[in-house]
């Protein structure tokens, strides 16, 4: 059976700095602010985050969980096949990598991600 990691977590907030700080208290989890994207990402362990800017496609409490694919394209057509619909196809973050949106048959939206290798 696949081991699929979860690589990152987003958070969203009106003010991502608030949460930033929040978190970095809390865990340790220091964070680096991407103005020009109003993003902030984090480290946590082996795996990263974080926090975007409330807009009208991201609500607050709309906790976004990034599953590790190194194929989304066919993980999207076993998502479809498995009774869960994609919502957003796959998309380029540039320099990034590639990540895309699905809902589960219950409703939930998760993401998948392919990192650009390093």
């Amino acid at each position: 059976m696949s081991k699929r990691n979860i690589v990152h977590v987003e958070i969203p907030a009106i003010d991502r700095k608030a949460p930033a700080k929040f978190y970095a208290d809390l865990f340790g989890w220091e964070a680096q602010h991407v103005d020009e994207m109003k993003y902030s990402m984090f480290e946590a362990g082996n795996a990263g985050g974080g926090y975007p800017e409330i807009d009208a496609d991201t609500k607050a409490g709309d906790v976004r969980v990034y599953i590790e694919s190194e194929d989304i394209d066919a993980d999207l057509r076993r998502i479809e096949q498995a009774g869960g619909k994609t919502v957003l196809p796959k998309t380029e973050v540039p320099g990034f990598g590639w990540f895309s949106m699905f809902n589960d048959p219950a409703g939930n939206t998760l993401a998948l991600w392919t990192g650009t290798p390093q």
